[in-house]
């Protein structure tokens, strides 16, 4: 089952039970997918563009509640941590730092990445290897630990 075909049907589900959070949100990915679909990019809609999006949906949600709790909004901070709670039910799972840190390891021992020049390298190779499975910037900080 397709990223589309399971938003349906957890929308369907939503409906029925009444989570108003939870049927706001999924009807915000199914949006997302709907404008994806309509962009006339060309692109098919595979896994990959699925993870993309998602990731990105995840992403605005963490700015916004930086943003609440840093403005003592703590009820739209929750509001915004429940709906990402939701999205992050629809990427793979994501690697804790320590299994981060080994793949990011066995990446820069293949590249034979060593010193910060080879930064870029290595955050390329990494961020390719674990999109979708970890935070880009979780992945900075320890591709720069790694480095240094």
């Amino acid at each position: 089952m397709n990223l589309k075909e399971k938003v349906n049907e957890d929308l369907k589900e939503a409906l029925k039970s009444g989570d108003k959070i939870r049927l706001q949100t999924i009807r915000s990915i199914r949006a997302l997918i709907l404008e994806f679909e309509k962009s006339g990019s060309g692109k098919e809609f595979n896994e990959e563009e699925e993870i993309k999006l998602l990731s990105s949906a995840a992403k605005k949600r963490k700015e916004s509640i930086e943003q609440y709790k840093n403005a003592g909004r703590n009820d739209l901070a929750q509001n915004e941590e429940a709906e990402l709670n939701i999205i992050m039910g629809y990427l793979p799972k994501q690697l804790d730092e320590k299994e981060i840190e080994n793949k990011i390891r066995e990446i820069a021992k293949e590249l034979g990445a060593e010193t910060k020049a080879d930064f870029g390298k290595l955050m390329s190779a990494a961020m390719k290897e674990l999109k979708g499975k970890a935070d880009g910037k979780i992945v900075k900080l320890i591709v720069e630990k790694v480095l240094s």
